[in-house]
């Protein structure tokens, strides 16, 4: 498929533009090097990200804040860090601090938990970057504000709604929603209608969808498009990152990634022809520093290693890989308790399913009883593994079932007493991130709670889902009792004690050799450790280290990792487990095996 390069210049650059996509695509690389050329154009402009890992300061290799930040050696650019933590903390505050003294401390701390939900933390955010848009004085010294990340559809649609909230206020017997206390909303609700109303001008807003050439990414990017049109967000264009082709004919593992990339392609060209769609070549090198944002956008493919002022990486006969272990010594020690709960845990499209399968197949081949369970949209799989091994039973936690049902039970609880305005935004309410991760939560209880008797091995959602499931059995609770929900499970109450439990549940985060998935995962391990669960061990997957490539693009990529793997073993992880980059996909129960007994070499010729 030919499509034209990804080139943004100022005359055709709308004034406001979000970067959004699946995680691991490349909007922040993308962000930052499309903000990058229109600086060196002569525009001034303002880069932000909304992103609650953040990772704007390794790219741009300066420290930000909360506050415009000039970027050394790109005049024009500034850069800020919507700390959303820190501002759901300052919206908190903003609504409960008027009542300090006058409510009891009892009502303050329920009002503080009410407003601690991952919508109030979006709906904070949403707040601060609407003042960038909304208010004429904070942007004026930029022509052009660029947002790392979107905000969702279903923060947009609530927005939207913002005139069906008197009557919701009225009728609602908690006074509450996802996010919190409603009055606070209402005090903002001509900036919002404001900032939706730009959000919606095509002259003045470019919703840039990122994706990768794969099919996981083009279905998300797809999904996307269709939710934000449907609330007037239409002016849209496509890049897809990372784009391939060898150089080396000869080369298996190149001549695989190819023809992927161009078989998803080609599964999507409808979506991809309804818009005007760009690529941006796969590039020899990490996007760290001006210098390497200045080649990610370059019309000219750089030769590898010779990148103006990017620091070569070390030559791989130099470098001796550290000490690593496979999938299967892995599994030797988890077998040793004979049941529990083995869950895959990172960022969205590292790989936990594949490793959560090969772990399912290799135990099961051992003779053990297990069960996989996953929340993979497709399934495709589990379905593979389905009958094929011996004490192996599957099952997939189907989200938009759960809170489907989950949905009926709040409706029919709490709607008939609305007008249609107030069963709208109830029903909104209830398409919120907390409503699914609250029903998957339920069936995710169900599932951990079967490791008493089996092996159960868990192929969990991606991170920020993943950490509101895990987070506590308390905000399930609070979350019950604002919909009129008190009954909670026998598995729900004992959740928080099993996964803090080293000898019933093992945690593996699953890792790609690259930055963002890197520190995204040392970002989860900390959450997860201040809740006092300890992960069990790290998978760094989809290593290029063996491949044997003749490809130049891939020999940089594969020795660009080596700083990564180093980090991994040296200051995250406990132990770590290492599997190559597959020619061909792992799947089926032979290949998922041995996918699990790969090991590194520790002298690479």
């Amino acid at each position: 498929m030919s499509l034209p390069l990804y080139q943004p210049t100022a005359a055709t650059t709308t004034r406001f533009l979000f970067f959004t996509g699946k995680g691991g695509v490349g909007k922040t690389s993308l962000s930052c090097a499309c903000a990058l050329r229109l600086a060196e154009a002569g525009r001034r402009v303002l880069l932000v990200s909304t992103d609650p890992a953040s990772n704007l300061d390794e790219v741009l290799e300066t420290t930000l804040t909360s506050a415009p930040t000039p970027i050394p050696g790109a005049p024009g650019l500034h850069a800020l860090n919507i700390n959303p933590v820190a501002a759901a903390a300052a919206y908190r505050e903003r609504l409960i601090g008027p009542m300090r003294g006058i409510l009891p401390e009892s009502a303050l701390r329920s009002m503080e938990e009410q407003l601690s939900g991952s919508c109030t933390v979006e709906i904070a955010a949403f707040d601060e970057f609407s003042g960038l848009i909304g208010d004429p004085a904070a942007t004026r010294d930029y022509d052009h504000v660029i947002f790392d990340t979107a905000p969702t559809g279903h923060t947009l649609r609530l927005m939207s709604l913002a005139k069906a909230w008197d009557q919701f206020l009225d009728t609602n017997t908690s006074g509450t929603s996802c996010l919190g206390p409603l009055a606070g909303l209402e005090k903002q609700r001509v900036i919002y209608e404001a900032t939706v109303k730009t959000l919606a001008d095509a002259a003045l807003t470019t919703l840039v969808l990122v994706s990768r050439p794969q099919a996981s990414a083009l279905r998300e990017a797809r999904r996307t498009s269709a939710e934000l049109r449907a609330i007037g967000v239409g002016n849209q264009c496509l890049v897809i990152n990372g784009a391939f082709e060898t150089r080396c004919a000869e080369d298996v593992t190149a001549q695989a990634m190819q023809q992927r990339g161009a078989t998803a392609l080609a599964a999507a060209d409808d979506f991809i022809r309804s818009m005007p769609s760009y690529i941006v070549p796969l590039r020899p090198i990490n996007i760290l520093g001006i210098p390497g944002l200045r080649v990610l956008l370059a019309a000219a493919e750089p030769e590898p290693g010779e990148s103006p002022g990017v620091k070569p990486q070390p030559l791989s006969e130099d470098w001796t890989p550290p000490q690593m272990e496979s999938l299967e010594s892995l599994v030797s020690t988890l077998e040793q308790q004979g049941h529990g709960v083995i869950m895959t845990m990172g960022k969205g499209g590292v790989g936990k399913t594949t490793v959560a399968a090969a772990i399912a197949v290799l135990l099961a081949q051992r003779g053990h009883a297990v069960h996989l369970s996953t929340t993979d949209p497709a399934a495709h799989l589990a379905q593979t593994l389905h009958g094929q091994v011996p004490g192996l039973t599957l099952s997939r936690i189907d989200p938009a079932a759960e809170t489907a049902l989950y949905q009926g039970e709040v409706m029919q609880a709490q709607g008939g007493a609305m007008d249609d305005a107030g069963r709208a935004l109830l029903q909104e309410d209830l398409r919120s991130p907390c409503t699914e991760e609250i029903a998957v939560f339920r069936a995710f209880a169900r599932e951990v709670g079967q490791g008493t008797q089996r092996f159960v091995v868990l192929d969990t959602a991606p991170t920020g889902h993943t950490l509101l499931l895990l987070d506590a059995s308390e905000a399930y609770q609070r979350e019950l009792e604002r919909q009129a929900r008190s009954t909670q499970p026998e598995e729900v109450l004992r959740l928080l004690q099993r996964l803090r439990d080293p000898d019933y549940t093992h945690i593996l985060l699953v890792t790609l050799p690259e930055a963002t998935p890197v520190h995204e995962a040392a970002a989860l391990q900390a959450d997860l450790r201040r809740a006092r669960i300890q992960p069990f061990a790290w998978v760094i997957n989809q290593s290029l280290l063996q491949s044997h490539t003749c490809d130049p693009l891939l020999q940089s990529r594969a020795r660009s990792e080596h700083r990564y793997i180093e980090e991994v073993v040296q200051k995250h992880a406990p132990r770590t487990a290492w599997l190559p980059w597959q020619p061909e996909e792992p799947v089926g129960p032979a290949a998922l095996a041995k996918l699990a007994t790969t090991g590194v070499q520790h002298t690479l010729v």
